[in-house]
């Protein structure tokens, strides 16, 4: 068995599935025990990795005692575990199925499929679903004989072929069955929200598995990599695109909410919004893997969200681009006893001016592929860099979206220098109005010489964390492979200090000093791999190499990464998959890659 501390496993112990509209985390034990529906933003409606009595989950099982092992279909999203018992092997194989454009196919369908390798092995499930957080009543009906679960508008359906007779047991729906060797079974869920609740039959169900499996297959066989750590990115690249939105193109940092930075800690947050923070490796990661279409559409989602509060740029965005992320707190446990469990997130409402900088390189990463700009995005392009220039000289929250004053954080300043600076060369070439071109030049000449002059250590020659401070920040490496063009041998010393500072084997703390939250956290994993990227990119390649080969074996064994991982031990900790973690893996990946050919390594 898989053995569960007061109803939880560890996070490494989840594995993702997902459809491009929602996903779900699936432990090693079988139970589905995060699903949002019907989308990733949506309420869930299995929470038990957030409250283990009051959550909800899908469990199946063996039911004597198992070891477990799982894989993804190669190229694929779609998970398999394969349950070693005493009395036989069963393999059960995950999928929240693709839409196939059928009229009568399911809003959303999460399939299960029970394979009989040897036996025969008894095997029981147990579905508990509530519905909005578990807010809501659920009642439990027939249709057709069909077990049907029911809250106001939502409807979900337990269809099983060869896995038992279904029951009810209390607000559960249940059911047991031998998987004999050669036999095979099938558990559907179909969910609806506001529209009819479909029921599919067997052979229908069966279809759309393998259609799901080559869809994936055939956008995993397009894509471009060809460097080390190959399945490391291509692993990398099949998780983000389970962030991708499908209908709006906006990509979210994870698929969770409230997974604690320190298990029993307050740094719960809710991370299924899009960061423009993340902006730039994103579209560099779809630019770089040949993934123009995601590109395209990540691209115009983001001109479409921050023209809704233009020109200030929002720190985040819903999925469908809105603007109102209301932060408020669910009446749950928590992971292990981690509150608050938080729904929303505050940190919209902060001042982050970094995200500036951010928004214009994924602005210039496009224009260089596309050739063009739309001319209103061009105009508004320039009216943010007017922004800028009005407004670099002021604190703000910073990347880490602190919850203490404000400051002049080194990185945000940086990255004010990176939105001027790629808007003069969108000027230049062209392609936004050039206007106010002089004066983006004399803005980026007077936030280099505030960033030399005040946010520099006199002792160490490094860039600090903020200005007048002494503290270090992992963040600041941005700057650098961003572009800043600070002191080279500055840059270096940076590199070096947070290397010799902050970093502890493999893992890197985002910065040292105080932040206004109480609670230790983990060593937050981009950090690692911008170091390892930074290192490649002064030339320290075999270091560089040799982070990246530890980093890439700190992932679980299905591929994915937390937010952060504790040093002690090597728990997950934080929302995953997390996507900054594996955009900044990709990242680092081509870098390393390319200054080795450069070097003719």
């Amino acid at each position: 068995m898989v053995p569960r501390s007061d109803g939880y496993v560890p996070l490494r112990d989840y594995a993702v599935i997902g459809d491009g509209r929602t996903a779900a985390l699936i432990a090693r034990d079988g139970s589905v025990d995060w699903l949002g529906l019907p989308d990733l933003d949506s309420p869930a409606v299995f929470g038990a990795v957030l409250d283990a009595d009051r959550g909800g989950r899908f469990l199946l099982e063996p039911a004597v005692p198992y070891r477990s092992e799982r894989r993804y279909l190669p190229g694929t999203n779609v998970l398999e575990t394969t349950f070693v018992t005493s009395q036989g092997i069963v393999r059960v194989t995950d999928a929240l199925t693709l839409h196939d454009g059928f009229a009568l196919a399911p809003m959303r369908e999460l399939q299960r499929r029970i394979d009989g390798v040897s036996g025969p092995v008894p095997m029981r499930w147990r579905v508990q679903p509530r519905f909005g957080y578990g807010t809501r009543t659920t009642r439990l009906v027939r249709r057709a004989g069909v077990p049907v679960a029911t809250a106001g508008s939502d409807a979900l359906a337990i269809c099983s072929w060869d896995a038992g007779e279904p029951r009810f047991e209390g607000d559960a729906i249940s059911g047991s069955f031998l998987a004999a060797q050669g036999g095979s079974a099938v558990i559907a869920m179909p969910f609806a929200h506001q529209e009819p609740l479909i029921l599919p039959a067997r052979a229908e169900c069966e279809a759309r598995l393998e259609r799901t499996c080559a869809s994936w297959r055939r956008w995993a066989d397009d894509r471009i990599y060809t460097g080390r750590w190959h399945e490391a990115v291509m692993r990398s690249l099949l998780t983000l695109k389970l962030l991708v939105s499908a209908p709006s193109g906006a990509v979210a940092a994870a698929v969770t909410t409230s997974l604690p930075e320190h298990v029993g800690g307050e740094r719960n947050w809710d991370y299924r919004f899009s960061w423009v923070r993340d902006s730039a490796f994103t579209l560099a990661a779809f630019l770089l893997l040949g993934c123009p279409a995601e590109a395209h559409a990540y691209f115009w989602w983001l001109m479409h969200a921050s023209q809704l509060t233009h020109p200030r740029l929002q720190v985040l965005y819903r999925l469908d681009g809105g603007a109102h992320t209301r932060e408020e707190a669910l009446p749950w446990e928590g992971y292990r006893g981690s509150t608050p469990v938080r729904i929303g997130n505050a940190a919209a409402d902060q001042i982050q001016l970094d995200t500036y900088g951010e928004l214009m390189q994924t602005a210039w990463l496009y224009a260089r592929a596309a050739g063009r700009l739309d001319a209103d995005v061009a105009r508004r392009l320039a009216e943010l860099a007017d922004l800028v220039c009005a407004t670099w000289q002021e604190p703000d929250s910073g990347i880490w979206e602190v919850r203490s004053a404000p400051r002049h954080f080194t990185q945000s300043k940086m990255m004010c220098w990176v939105a001027i600076d790629r808007a003069a060369r969108l000027a230049e070439h062209g392609l936004i109005p050039d206007r106010h071109l002089a004066r983006w030049q004399l803005a980026r000449q007077e936030a280099a010489t505030f960033i030399e002059t005040r946010c520099v250590s006199p002792h160490r020659n490094c860039y600090v964390r903020s200005a007048g401070s002494e503290d270090l920040d992992a963040a600041v490496l941005l700057g650098h492979l961003y572009g800043y063009d600070g002191e080279a041998q500055r840059m270096d010393a940076t590199i070096e200090a947070v290397g010799q500072e902050l970093r502890h084997g493999p893992f890197v703390d985002r910065y040292s000093g105080e932040d206004g939250l109480n609670g230790p956290e983990g060593a937050f994993l981009a950090c690692s791999f911008w170091l390892a990227e930074s290192l490649a990119r002064t030339g320290d390649l075999a270091r560089a190499a040799e982070l990246m080969d530890d980093l890439v074996h700190l992932a679980n064994d299905v591929g994915l990464y937390s937010e952060e991982i504790d040093p002690a031990n090597g728990d997950f900790l934080g929302n995953l998959p997390q996507g900054l973690s594996h955009l900044a893996l990709i990242s680092a990946a081509h870098a390393i890659n390319a200054a080795s050919e450069e070097a003719g390594a």
